[in-house]
């Protein structure tokens, strides 16, 4: 399996260059950043790119954009990003833009070699791989971020049922309940979703957009 790299550290990509032909890997080419990575893809496609998150001139979010743009280019070639940092939203990025064959690993992993080929061979064969410290890191987040966790099942039908234009009399026939115990239901999911008391209609909207989002 053909294999390129890039990061602008010299010793940790011929570091890295090494564990990937210990493991069965053949590496053609390496580049200390995203465009000279992405020239090289373009001119021979590699089967995965191994691709720093933070390169120059910035060091922010170059490995990320490169591997959008190499995905863009050449659609097949897996796309395994490193990085020192757990950031979550470059994970949710690459799980949210990216059909599949992605991964996102922290450095520290590249010290196991054999669980690391798997993975960038995982990657290669069209399949994603996050960091288990990512994973929590992203299961925390949603729990943290979703209003919609402090709603109860009948709540959350209630909802649906609102998001689907349907009044109040309207959620209360197709749930087979009373109006007035849907009303109940319809304060109560205003209270916890944090929707004050104002327009009524208006916090309505408001909750169909949360749902939504969620």
């Amino acid at each position: 399996m053909r294999v390129m790299l890039a990061d602008d550290a010299v010793l940790f990509r011929e570091g890295m260059a090494r564990v990937l032909t210990d493991v069965g890997f053949t590496v053609t080419g390496q580049a200390g950043d995203g465009a000279a990575l992405l020239g090289l893809v373009r001119a021979d496609p590699p089967d995965v790119a191994v691709i720093d998150l933070r390169m120059p001139p910035g060091f922010s979010a170059e490995g990320i954009d490169t591997a959008a743009a190499i995905r863009a280019t050449v659609p097949g070639i897996g796309l395994m990003l490193l990085s020192q940092y757990v950031e979550v939203h470059h994970a949710l990025r690459l799980m949210t833009e990216f059909d599949g064959g992605v991964g996102y690993l922290l450095k520290d992993r590249v010290s196991d070699l054999v669980a690391f080929g798997t993975d960038v061979r995982k990657v290669a064969g069209g399949a994603t791989v996050i960091d288990p410290e990512l994973v929590a890191r992203l299961v925390a987040r949603r729990r943290e971020l979703d209003p919609l966790d402090k709603l109860t099942d009948r709540e959350r039908a209630v909802l649906a049922l609102m998001a689907q234009g349907l009044s109040n009399a309207a959620v209360a026939a197709d749930l087979y309940l009373a109006i007035k115990t849907v009303e109940a239901h319809v304060t109560s999911i205003f209270s916890k979703l944090g929707l004050v008391q104002h327009d009524r209609e208006h916090r309505r909207v408001l909750a169909v957009l949360t749902f939504l989002r969620a």
